[in-house]
């Protein structure tokens, strides 16, 4: 059977952050295989990048209309410029099913360029960017009243997610990191939704990995330093374990962002290492003895399954997906606030048979996650997508004004034009009506 040609827009593909690792695993899981991909993605430069492979990239420069999310993200208003390179790039692979992760400018423009070419859209969800709007926003308004900030919060939480989900109805099918995101999907997009976890390298990341002695209990963690992962209980949990035991223990904090000078001036036992990548983060990670994760957004918890493949037992919140690689008391533990960090941290401090358990128990939960499996499940559902076992409703009609934003859309700079053996795809489920929606609120989500 021919596999189907995928063009594939990364919102983030060179950085580094979770949604980057997987998707350049995808990549990578498609040359390795002689799978035909195009990986459309941002970079310093506009260029093809191209090799013997069966992958090509096409690398798109952001402009300065772009404006930071995070030091190393960025959204640029101005980003459809492009879209004449890409129209010609596609047409010249002619994929079968284009795949999307999120409505970043390079989603929006994968999107745009399924509904011109009839090519059917693949959505997987990587970000929760409800949460992520709502507590940039908490933050920001950090100079209001409690009450008045939280409604105000509430509000573009329950905006944004309302304008991501209007975004993922563009879809054929959808891919989820976990199994409340797929029911929430499914329910309030009517689409087929199938699962997509993820894999870990267990050669790279190994308890061998660790040099660090047993005299001072590692606290670790690994990620992004920013609002939305609720870094600043590190210092609280600093604080909280102070008071609470005479023995040694210490922080490793690994990643960088907008709230390091803050953590850096309130936490005494800390060492920043700044990004870490390959042997040094894997060593970073085995020298741990509990890696914790205080973050309530993250989808599925990349880094939380590298701490496992490295033996270290790992504290999550009970919210987002990282508490699904979790069996409490086993390889780690499930906090429902911050005293049950202070309790994983107790527990293992003056337990080292625990603690020796619960390693093993980790790593070999681990184990048994596979990039080759969880790409085989993918590549499945490109395959049925792209020959027509998906059907999706029709979508609403479309109203005055949501003709006119499309036929703009749509007319500017003229119609990319379709690959030649393009057929309109069942459902057509990328309806103008919800293009246009999405379309004429991008410069707002």
């Amino acid at each position: 059977m021919t596999p189907p040609r995928v063009a594939f827009f990364p919102d983030s593909f060179l950085e580094v952050n979770g949604v980057a690792r997987t998707c350049r695993e995808l990549a990578a899981h498609a040359r390795s295989q002689g799978l035909p991909l195009l990986c459309v993605h941002a970079g310093p430069e506009t260029r093809r990048i191209e090799n013997a492979s069966s992958v090509s990239r096409l690398q798109l420069r952001r402009g300065l209309l772009s404006f930071g999310l995070e030091r190393d993200l960025r959204f640029d208003l101005g980003f459809w410029r492009h879209r004449g390179e890409v129209a010609a790039a596609l047409r010249a692979f002619e994929p079968d099913v284009i795949h999307i992760t999120g409505p970043s400018d390079l989603g929006q423009l994968g999107a745009l360029m399924a509904h011109q070419l009839r090519v059917p859209l693949v959505a997987s969800w990587h970000t929760n960017v409800h949460d992520f709007a709502a507590r940039r926003l908490s933050k920001l308004a950090g100079w209001l009243p409690a009450s008045a900030r939280g409604g105000l919060t509430a509000a573009a939480r329950r905006q944004s997610l309302s304008l991501t989900l209007d975004f993922y109805k563009m879809a054929a099918v959808i891919l989820a990191p976990n199994g409340e995101l797929e029911a929430l999907l499914r329910g309030a997009t009517r689409r087929p939704v199938h699962p997509m976890t993820r894999g870990v390298d267990t050669r790279l990341f190994a308890p061998h990995r660790r040099t660090a002695s047993t005299d001072v209990f590692r606290i670790g963690y690994v990620g992004r330093l920013s609002p939305e992962k609720s870094v600043r209980q590190l210092a609280e949990l600093e604080a909280m374990l102070a008071a609470a035991t005479p023995r040694p223990f210490s922080f490793t904090i690994v990643g960088d962002g907008s709230e390091r000078a803050w953590l850096e001036r309130h936490m005494r036992r800390a060492e920043f290492a700044g990004v870490l990548a390959g042997e040094k983060l894997a060593r970073a990670y085995a020298n741990m003895d509990l890696f914790v994760f205080p973050s309530r957004t993250d989808t599925y918890g990349n880094v939380v399954q590298e701490a496992m493949a490295c033996g270290t037992p790992v504290a999550v919140t009970d919210e987002g997906g990282p508490k699904y690689l979790v069996d409490p008391g086993v390889n780690g533990f499930v906090a429902p606030t911050l005293a049950g960090f202070r309790h994983a941290v107790l527990a293992l401090i003056g337990d080292p048979n625990r603690a020796a358990g619960m390693r093993a128990a980790a790593r070999a939960r681990a184990e048994a996650a596979s990039w080759d499996r969880v790409f085989g499940d993918v590549w499945t559902v490109y395959r049925s997508t792209a020959a027509g076992v998906t059907r999706v409703a029709a979508a609403t009609e479309l109203s005055g004004l949501a003709r006119l934003v499309t036929t703009i859309v749509g007319g500017a700079g003229g119609r990319a034009g379709r690959p030649g053996r393009r057929r309109r795809h069942p459902g057509d489920a990328m309806s103008d009506g919800t293009w246009s929606r999405v379309a004429g609120a991008r410069g707002r989500s």
